[in-house]
């Protein structure tokens, strides 16, 4: 409390003397006992009512201990089920989080982790990936500030994200490995990579490369088979011992017709083989008779140029050629897309040339863009004229109609350069991105597309697109999401298939481990984005005949089903709107393949090598008894005394009201039975 605070005290205490005094004893005549104590009360009333003026404040300082935390991550994936061990970790769980001792000594969490890491519920080990490098990285943000140490109850195989062992070091916590799974090593032959292209092209080939191991002592023969139903397609005699213990197989397969054509590549086992799912792999090409030729058209060099080839070149179906603005006329029947960037008068003939031909076309304006000359060669926009640029942040559009557009946390990404100024258009148009600036969210298109004419066009106004690829890259850990979102742009450009009502968002094939995500938008007669339509999805077993109706839910901007519990087979689907005559149909085809079951042995030696990097020690299923001593008599787990200080108003002490109110109260009732009042 500070010295003023004090001195208005102290003139507060004399104050509500001085009137108690004048109240009942100058006014008063005489003095007696009951004046004295109506005095008393009247010095508390005033004094109160003082201090609550003055309102002093006082420090609450509030000891207590806090206990370290003991963080228990449960791998629930598929691959503890295959091995056999559900049991045990489901035992080690209870006994460790039941022990009497750790719960005196420590905060216990415990989470479980497949391809994410949630806080347990229950333990179904049904999770189809293992991605303990997530699990790690978020442990590391939660227990960041604290005395946490971890103890990982796994096999130590991860079938998804970067390596482990780097966000392990991070989590800068001691780890105790608890493993799980047979460690003893077999002789054991594993497919352990096929590297396929997603497309072929009719009448082609595609190359296939397989890559073969062994683990084993001795040599062994074994052969190669690739088939196709129950066609052998390919075949290849291999022999194996401890020192040549892999191979490289590079071949081609023909593509002699169109659609989605499955293969089974196997190694046949031998007879001391305790693991053979891990021999086989099926797989699938999808052999399409045409590509998509698409042209970026430039007189300047930009890092957005090879960003794009990049991006749109993820889809194999479809090539990037660069050309300047004096090649691309002739080869323009070649091409199904142009993209110019950054057009200027050179472009002039290109601008001519699509437009004799009808041809679509991207046009990515930035600051070296000569909008005078864009302005008289756009027929359909025009575009303020100012020698000054903005930074403009992305804002999705969620109705936007033309195709599925997935959120991918756009307003997280830097923003791009652009001329200032609004661009006005003459034809009705869709904004899949609106400008940002600063705070400020305006309905001027960033990014928008157009039909007119049987023809689609597209304009960007602002480059720096690559700092976009990288920023998905930072959010996601990969750039799927980005080109996903570049090539839906691209093959909406790329063709002129009349606007649907029912658009769906589905691949031809997927593996049996991944995700399956079938998307859906629906539209209203104006093209507006209905949210409050009911879709259902109708799906048939090809082979076993049987069929299930799913409902839609809602996510964000699009409709979506998840399909990831179907099992492997061939599947026929309609896509239904409840309240209009309106459906879709398609197929899809789910490889079997489960990643959880490639393993046949625990990891111990990259469990060993995050123990002892991290402080810590790695214990098996028969031993685990001893880490529970351990961490109790362990010296560096123990509570820390902190402290916390409040500065707490007097106005808040509820205490100080009632007092004043109570005085009041007695001083009126003893007025009242004396008859003063």
């Amino acid at each position: 409390m500070s010295t003023e605070n004090i001195l208005y005290i102290i003139l507060a205490g004399v104050v509500s003397i001085l009137l108690a005094l004048f109240q009942y004893k100058y006014k008063a005549k005489g003095a007696s006992k009951k004046n004295a104590l109506f005095d008393f009360f009247r010095f508390l009333t005033i004094f109160g009512v003082l201090l609550l003026l003055i309102n002093p404040k006082f420090e609450q300082v509030k000891v207590y201990n806090e206990k370290p935390n003991l963080v228990l991550a449960v791998d629930n994936s598929n691959s503890i089920k295959y091995l056999n061990q559900e049991e045990n970790v489901t035992t080690i769980l209870q006994s460790i989080q039941s022990n009497k001792t750790l719960q005196d000594k420590f905060n216990i969490d415990v989470f479980s982790f497949g391809n994410t890491l949630n806080t347990i519920d229950s333990l179904s080990f049904t999770e189809h990936q293992t991605n303990i490098d997530k699990a790690f990285k978020e442990l590391g943000q939660v227990y960041k500030r604290t005395v946490s140490p971890a103890i990982i109850i796994s096999d130590g195989n991860q079938t998804y994200g970067n390596d482990y062992e780097y966000a392990a070091n991070k989590y800068n916590q001691p780890i105790y490995p608890i493993i799980v799974g047979d460690t003893t090593r077999y002789s054991d032959l594993k497919l352990k990579q096929l590297n396929v292209n997603k497309y072929a092209f009719l009448k082609n080939k595609f190359p296939i490369e397989a890559i073969l191991v062994y683990n084993g002592d001795e040599n062994v023969s074994t052969k190669f088979v690739v088939t196709s139903g129950k066609n052998t397609v390919y075949s290849k005699n291999l022999s194996f011992s401890e020192t040549d213990n892999s191979k490289i197989l590079n071949f081609t397969l023909p593509a002699n017709s169109v659609g989605v054509k499955s293969y089974r590549a196997s190694l046949i086992p031998i007879a001391t083989e305790k693991n053979k799912v891990n021999n086989s792999k099926n797989f699938a090409v999808e052999v399409v008779d045409e590509k998509t030729k698409v042209a970026i058209v430039s007189s300047v060099l930009h890092p957005d140029l090879g960003m794009l080839k990049k991006s749109i070149e993820t889809n194999e179906q479809r090539e990037v050629v660069f050309l300047n603005p004096q090649e691309v006329v002739s080869q323009l029947n070649d091409l199904q897309l142009v993209v110019l960037f950054n057009p200027n008068n050179s472009f002039k003939t290109v601008f001519d040339a699509l437009k004799l031909q009808n041809k679509n076309k991207f046009v990515i304006a930035g600051p070296k863009t000569d909008f005078n000359f864009l302005n008289s060669v756009s027929e359909y926009y025009q575009h303020d004229i100012t020698s000054q640029t903005e930074d403009y942040q992305p804002v999705l559009n969620v109705n936007y109609s033309s195709f599925i557009v997935d959120d991918l946390d756009f307003e997280s990404f830097p923003p791009l350069l652009a001329n200032f100024g609004e661009p006005t258009f003459s034809v009705p148009f869709e904004s899949i991105l609106y400008k940002k600036v600063g705070s400020i969210n305006t309905e001027e298109p960033l990014l928008a597309t157009f039909e007119i004419n049987e023809r689609r066009e597209a304009v960007l106004f602002g480059e720096n697109l690559w700092k976009w690829r990288a920023q998905s890259f930072i959010n996601t850990d990969g750039f799927n999401a980005f080109d996903n979102f570049t090539g839906k742009l691209i093959q909406y450009l790329a063709s002129n298939k009349r606007k649907n009502r029912l658009n769906l968002d589905y691949q031809s094939f997927y593996q049996g481990s991944s995700n399956i995500i079938v998307s859906a938008q629906f539209f209203n007669k104006n093209y507006e984005f209905d949210a409050n339509e009911s879709l259902n999805i109708i799906l048939t077993d090809k082979i076993s005949k049987t069929s299930k109706t799913i409902p839609f839910i809602l996510k964000n901007n699009n409709y979506q089903v998840d399909l990831s519990t179907l099992p492997a087979s061939e599947y026929a689907f309609t896509v239904k709107a409840t309240s209009e005559n309106i459906s879709k149909s398609g197929n899809f085809k789910i490889l079997e393949y489960n990643i959880e079951q490639q393993f046949l042995n625990a990891n111990v030696s990259k469990l060993k090598s995050i123990a002892s990097k991290n402080n810590g020690s790695i214990y098996f299923i028969d031993n685990y008894e001893a880490l529970i001593e351990e961490l109790s008599n362990d010296e560096r787990y123990k509570p820390i005394q902190k402290s916390s200080k409040n500065i707490v108003p007097l106005i808040d002490w509820k205490y100080l009201l009632a007092l004043i109110a109570l005085t009041l109260a007695i001083e009126w009732f003893m007025r009242k039975y004396n008859g003063l009042i």
